[in-house]
């Protein structure tokens, strides 16, 4: 009898922006909220399982845009076990995840959040380039 593998791709079908910055994560959001005029909130911690590490809880925010149909995702890097949801990409302490996004330019987002005070830099990446990336995929 053959034997068949059924293999699903995985389709990273959304913006990511990384973001460095010291302050809480609700410190971080009321800040990205004012400048981008959204709402993010709090929702409950976005859970990874590893095999070797277990259980890892992420702080985790949400905004559904419902004018423009927009998703975007703020998600903490370290979890409350101090392990890295992205770990080849340990600098960044804070990404922006923003999903359905046909309106509004990326690089217009980025240069708004580099305005922030209380964030000291940010970065585009394209999912596709992280290794971690299926822990992105919700």
């Amino acid at each position: 009898m053959a034997k068949h593998k059924l293999t699903f791709d995985e389709e990273y079908d959304f913006q990511l922006i990384g973001i460095c910055s010291s302050h809480s994560d609700y410190r971080l959001c009321w800040s990205i909220n004012n400048s981008l005029s959204i709402g993010l909130n709090k929702e409950e911690d976005y859970s990874v399982i590893e095999k070797k590490q277990g259980e890892h809880l992420h702080s985790f925010y949400s905004y559904y845009d419902e004018e423009e149909h927009i998703e975007y995702y703020l998600i903490k890097n370290l979890s409350n076990n101090y392990q890295r949801l992205i770990p080849e990409k340990d600098q960044i302490d804070y990404f922006l995840v923003i999903k359905n996004n046909y309106v509004r330019e990326i690089n217009d987002i980025l240069n708004q959040l580099k305005q922030i005070e209380v964030i000291l830099t940010a970065f585009i990446f394209e999912p596709d380039e992280l290794k971690s990336k299926s822990n992105l995929v919700f």
